[in-house]
């Protein structure tokens, strides 16, 4: 004989030959023979180490004590929400599930989630940082900058506003494509045109842009912004065809405005609006920026050529006026030359004078004999 006490907040399963006879309640028993006790909490979900679940369930008294719910029989798609004293635990899938109803309060919520779309009344408080939750919905955030296509295996279901969704896992496939809303800008890299005058160059351009439906831009175009890139080479290369090499480098503007013309009247068909589009750079083959080059240094060295001559003319013109008015004006010829003197006189380190002449007299004759004899 064997002494088996079954605590409060236990219970127990008796046995009698690998048989479940019935369950007991606290207090103290005896065990003997081919009888036998299983002690469980009631802490715990209802269960049997010797015997299923569905067996425990055909005794009143465990009925009595326990709460049991029965998920997703044939065919239906469903899972139910557990909550304990009111408040929310876990969720339990496919199967029948039993509670012990002695210390705590267990209720289920059945929920159908044949349907994607997560019905009102569920409260979305269950989903936020709930691991057990993970396994039965879908989590999608949309930015703030972003509007979301939704899809129900790949049928367009409807568009998502910023902000948290969740929707059930089941065997729809839910998806989305995110459409970002602010203002974009496309660079059409390294266009390789050749203008008229057969010169190979390449073309950088920038376009800015955005999108103005959003459904449409992703359900009836494939891939909306190579539509875009391509619809812009296209009108580059129309234009830069028309011209030769240096009617298009000094047309850049006309070039951005033609594009920008062309991109605008296909707005209606690609669902975009272009604000902005414009030249980046244009870049000339190698042997053809040589050439640039050289022809840029001559035209920059003849300018400075006539530039030089005009001053020379300029000058000449200057000292040709000076002299008319110092040989009509004696007094202005007489200035002229003692500021030739002055300026003499601060490179000389000593003259001697003598005799009874002015000294201003005296080194104009000194200088007038030098110059007479540098003449000789």
């Amino acid at each position: 004989m064997k002494k088996v006490i079954v605590n409060e907040n236990e219970r127990g399963f008796l046995f009698k030959d690998g048989k479940f006879v019935k369950v007991l309640k606290a207090g103290k028993y005896y065990t003997y023979g081919s009888r036998f006790i299983e002690v469980v909490s009631v802490d715990e979900p209802v269960y049997s180490e010797h015997c299923n679940l569905n067996t425990l369930l055909e005794s009143e008294d465990l009925r009595n004590e326990a709460s049991v719910v029965e998920v997703g029989g044939v065919g239906k798609q469903e899972i139910a929400l557990h909550f304990i004293n009111g408040n929310f635990s876990g969720v339990l899938k496919h199967g029948t599930h039993a509670y012990w109803n002695v210390g705590d309060k267990h209720e289920f919520k059945i929920v159908d989630i044949s349907s994607p779309e997560i019905s009102d009344d569920i409260p979305q408080e269950i989903f936020k940082n709930n691991a057990q939750m993970f396994s039965v919905f879908h989590r999608i955030e949309v930015a703030p900058y972003q509007k979301a296509v939704l899809y129900f295996d790949r049928r367009f279901e409807r568009l998502l506003e910023p902000g948290v969704y969740y929707f059930w896992k089941n065997n729809i496939n839910v998806n989305v494509d995110c459409v970002d809303t602010r203002l974009k800008q496309l660079n059409i890299q390294g266009q390789e045109i050749m203008t008229q005058d057969k010169v190979s160059l390449r073309i950088n351009f920038v376009c800015k842009y955005k999108i103005t439906d959003y459904v449409k831009v992703t359900t009836e175009i494939d891939n909306y912004i190579e539509q875009i890139h391509i619809a812009a080479q296209f009108a580059i290369r129309d234009y830069v065809g028309k011209y030769k090499l240096d009617e298009v480098l000094s047309s850049k503007d006309e070039l951005s405005e033609f594009v920008i013309e062309r991109l605008k009247a296909k707005e209606k068909e690609l669902y975009v609006e272009f604000s902005e589009a414009g030249v980046k750079d244009v870049i000339l083959p190698g042997e053809i920026r040589d050439i640039m080059n050289t022809v840029l240094m001559a035209e920059k060295k003849a300018q400075a050529s006539v530039i030089t001559r005009r001053e020379e003319v300029a000058s000449t013109r200057s000292l040709l006026n000076t002299a008319k008015l110092m040989d009509e004006n004696a007094t202005l010829y007489k200035l002229k030359e003692l500021e030739y003197i002055e300026r003499i006189c601060e490179n000389v380190g000593s003259i001697n004078l003598n005799g009874s002449s002015d000294v201003i007299s005296q080194l104009t004759l000194l200088l007038r004999g030098k110059e007479l004899n540098n003449k000789e």
